[in-house]
């Protein structure tokens, strides 16, 4: 359980949600960069295999049984949210746990937890990091 967390602090979990969505998107940006991809249109496309529902979906995957009681709290709440948009290009299952995991993400950019958040992002990661040190 995060010290910092009491539940009225925190800002709804759509908001959580879009404030994760951005992390998420820089983490992998720098990710995309640190393999020296410097195009955008390259950079884009590379990005795509981690923002989308359905990327985001499988992330979580591999992270669901490492989150800590709050965490797991907040992704349920955000997944079970009747504020989501109708998705357009994905599945609803993937979408919702995909908000979720944004939602987990934007917790922790929200309270300053920038350990957690990197032990998350790297476990969520580990396979695509570990693709880039075998190459």
């Amino acid at each position: 359980m995060h010290n910092e967390i009491k539940g009225h602090e925190l800002p709804t979990v759509a908001a959580l949600s879009y404030l994760g969505d951005a992390g998420h998107s820089l983490y992998v940006r720098r990710m995309l960069l640190g393999r020296g991809i410097s195009k955008a249109k390259e950079l884009n496309a590379a990005a795509l295999k981690y923002i989308t529902a359905q990327a985001q979906s499988k992330l979580l995957g591999r992270i669901e049984d490492k989150l800590l009681p709050d965490e797991r709290d907040v992704c349920r709440r955000a997944s079970n949210s009747t504020h989501l948009n109708k998705p357009k290009n994905a599945k609803v299952a993937d979408y919702r746990r995909a908000t979720g995991f944004e939602a987990v993400v934007g917790m922790l950019i929200w309270i300053n937890d920038e350990e957690r958040l990197k032990e998350l992002l790297d476990l969520a990661h580990r396979e695509d990091i570990d693709d880039d040190t075998e190459n």
